[in-house]
């Protein structure tokens, strides 16, 4: 199993990371409770090796990046890849309104660059395409701040492979952000386009079980690795293929270092297929 995944000659990561979605108040709206803590997982999480760090500006908003800055203040030395996303709007807990127009993703990419304290994206992902505008205009604006400097690496997120594809023609699509994990492989298309293409797929909600959890046979895996369940969910993902980068968010230091921790389990060849058929 590939421990890493290279974005480019500058840039190759843990191939387990960190997602700062849980970080902020309650229905992913507002300040965190203790904020103090919300950096103090970040911070926990890169001395344990994660140097792959997924957020957006709708997480908040804004906070789960307000977060990250101080987390990468204290660790300065550290190098860590920052991916972040734009193109979702809030008005309240757990409300998500996609908007696409142009000089909206620009002045998102222009709050994230501000408030994550950075001269340049690592991987700026469009967090859901806006049927209202063309593909190709909402992908367009993106790649023309990437001409800019701004942004690095251009990514998709909850995308068909057609709407990969269309975008690849635009500008080079390095990631794909899409539900994935054990128990729902719904997008497995999408995973199979990205392998071809080395294109990293950063499965949120990587942490399902379902009703997998109260299983014997999932319960007795865990056992044999002295692991948990979840933990076998994720040491699946990465052995489901060299491209995954799960991204596991927690708002509990501990929680984060017990998913961390997934990224040395090695699942033999039988337990691999014994939870593959589970899971489907």
């Amino acid at each position: 199993m590939q421990k890493t995944f290279s974005f480019d000659s500058d840039l190759t990561v843990n191939r387990l990371g960190y997602g700062t979605m849980q970080l902020p108040g309650k229905g992913i709206w507002g300040a965190s409770p203790d904020p103090e803590n919300a950096a103090n997982v970040i911070v926990t999480a890169i001395d344990n090796g994660v140097n792959f760090i997924d957020t957006a500006d709708s997480y908040g908003p804004l906070y789960s990046n307000l977060y990250l800055r101080e987390a990468l203040h204290r660790r300065p030395t550290a190098k860590v890849m920052v991916a972040t996303k734009v193109g979702l709007t809030r008005q309240g807990p757990d409300i998500w309104t996609p908007v696409g127009a142009p000089a909206y993703l620009r002045q998102q990419v222009e709050l994230n660059l501000m408030t994550l304290g950075l001269e340049r994206l690592d991987l700026l992902q469009l967090h859901r395409v806006d049927p209202n505008y063309p593909l190709a205009d909402q992908v367009g604006e993106l790649a023309a701040m990437q001409k800019e400097g701004k942004i690095k690496h251009i990514g998709l997120s909850q995308v068909s492979v057609a709407q990969l594809g269309e975008a690849q023609k635009i500008t080079p699509i390095v990631s794909v952000q899409n539900l994935y994990n054990l128990t729902n492989r719904t997008d497995e298309d999408v995973l199979d386009y990205a392998e071809a293409h080395h294109m990293a797929f950063i499965p949120w909600f990587p942490l399902a079980t379902g009703k997998l959890a109260k299983s014997d046979e999932l319960k007795g895996i865990a056992a044999k690795y002295d692991a948990s369940p979840a933990q076998i969910a994720l040491a699946w993902l990465l052995r489901r293929s060299d491209v995954i980068l799960p991204i596991p968010g927690t708002s509990n230091a501990d929680h984060a270092v017990q998913n961390i921790a997934a990224l040395k389990i090695e699942l033999s060849d039988a337990d691999f297929a014994t939870l593959d058929r589970l899971g489907r």
